[in-house]
């Protein structure tokens, strides 16, 4: 099985340009406009993404996750949320990097059999990076007024992080 691995790339660049040859397609030009395309692309999304990055660089260095999972925690406690989780929750939907850090670090800690380490897994494969994600689309497309794209997401990875605690509560031991 893993052989097909092996293949599949050199397969798919000799389909291109067995087909492109027999179409007549100048295969070289087209990639020349395809790499151009994707600079152009790059240089408009890159602000946003730098913005990101200084954004979520400067809220994990201050300890605003940290002070804000402490303030929660009792109010998830109660509700029946692990607190360990929630640094997860908080940063997840800012950095997919930071969100896999603190997903490494909690399953390091707890264990990945653990309830904890269950309901964070859960957490992080459920969830979307809703910043990053509106950062690079948008700024691909030059979309400048976000409306209601943030709060609807922002409802569904809080729909997503509260459904990853009950279910893992439910069935996850």
């Amino acid at each position: 099985m893993d052989k097909i691995g092996i293949y599949t790339v050199p397969f798919v660049i000799a389909a291109v340009v067995t087909i492109g040859a027999i179409k007549q397609v100048d295969i070289f030009e087209c990639f020349k406009e395809g790499a151009a395309d994707g600079i152009r692309s790059l240089i408009s999304v890159a602000p946003s993404l730098i913005g990101l990055i200084i954004g979520v660089t400067m809220l994990s260095a201050s300890g605003f996750f940290d002070i804000v999972s402490d303030l929660l925690s009792p109010v998830c406690t109660a509700a029946g949320i692990p607190p360990e989780v929630l640094p997860l929750g908080l940063i997840r939907p800012v950095s997919g990097s930071g969100g896999t850090a603190v997903l490494s670090d909690i399953l390091t800690k707890y264990g990945p059999d653990s309830l904890i380490g269950k309901t964070a897994s859960v957490m992080a494969g459920s969830s979307e990076t809703t910043f990053y994600a509106i950062a690079v689309y948008y700024g691909a497309a030059g979309i400048k007024k976000t409306r209601n794209t943030i709060p609807a997401a922002l409802t569904a990875d809080l729909t997503a992080f509260i459904s990853a605690c009950l279910i893992t509560k439910a069935f996850g031991q």
